[in-house]
């Protein structure tokens, strides 16, 4: 025997390497992002608001076509975390950007 191990994979019902099933395990836990139409997004992208936001608690509204620097994912496919001047905390739902 030559020492590779080998597990079943119940998704296709075939056997694979042990390494290759991990690397699947580890591409399951990832959560894909998409903005309103479609996009994937990723830490660091920019993206513009598509209709005006009220922030709660902040007693602000961001504008439709405001543009959000750098932001981060959450590991929610549809929030991500922003950063805007005055406002600390910002989470924005996914649906409701377009990446830049």
């Amino acid at each position: 025997m030559s020492g590779d191990e080998y597990v079943y994979d119940e998704a296709s019902g075939e056997w694979i390497p042990a390494a290759d099933a991990a690397a699947k395990a580890d591409a399951g836990d990832t959560v894909e992002v998409r903005d309103s139409v479609g996009n994937l997004l990723q830490d660091g992208d920019q993206v513009t608001l598509i209709k005006d936001l009220t922030v709660k608690g902040a007693g602000q509204t961001l504008k439709r076509g405001t543009l959000i620097k750098s932001i981060r994912l959450t590991g929610d496919a549809q929030e991500i975390d922003c950063k805007y001047e005055g406002i600390k905390g910002l989470v924005l739902r996914a649906e409701f950007v377009r990446k830049r």
